[in-house]
């Protein structure tokens, strides 16, 4: 699969050499189905396109500063895990596919609108503190993750005293 084109129903290796099922083709008709208003998808690929969503934008911070780094995604591993209370396959599996659909995406929309969505102000504020906990993972706040943080916040459509206040939080646990 590798140097050849997967077909629908094979499976890859991931970037960490995990082997991705082919979920990523009903990951990839969720969000072609939610842009487009479409029919619902079952409970459990609607729950794994939240958790890839937010994935995607965990990673997005993570190769922000162009530098990706083993403290954000050991950051991102963990946010992950804890917040959707992922076991250690499942969270495998999600960070290797958010790589994969970060690296491909032409719009930051397909995942925060899912976000956006599904999740409560807090919620969505919660999100905003783990971008910044990532952002924060390497010692340092690069502008570019900065940037992209308040980009997403504004998508999300956190107000600025959350967006401050999710800031405050996570360098404080940082």
């Amino acid at each position: 699969c590798s140097t050849t084109p997967c077909r629908r129903g094979t499976r890859r290796r991931g970037p960490e050499g995990v082997v991705l099922p082919a979920m990523i083709d009903a990951l990839k008709d969720f969000f072609k189905l939610k842009a487009e208003g479409g029919p619902e998808l079952p409970a459990e690929a609607h729950e794994r396109a939240v958790w890839l969503a937010a994935g995607v934008l965990l990673f997005e911070i993570v190769r922000a500063d162009r530098k990706v780094e083993d403290a954000e995604r050991t950051v991102m591993r963990t946010a992950l895990q804890s917040t959707f209370n992922l076991t250690a396959d499942q969270t495998a599996e999600i960070m290797g596919l958010s790589e994969e659909r970060s690296r491909t995406a032409t719009s930051l929309f397909e995942f925060t609108s899912v976000i956006d969505a599904e999740f409560s102000g807090d919620q969505k504020k919660r999100i905003v503190e783990l971008l910044w906990l990532v952002a924060f993972a390497d010692g340092r706040k690069d502008a570019e993750e900065e940037h992209l943080i308040r980009k997403i916040a504004g998508l999300l459509h956190v107000t600025h005293p959350d967006f401050i206040d999710a800031k405050i939080r996570a360098r404080g646990q940082g």
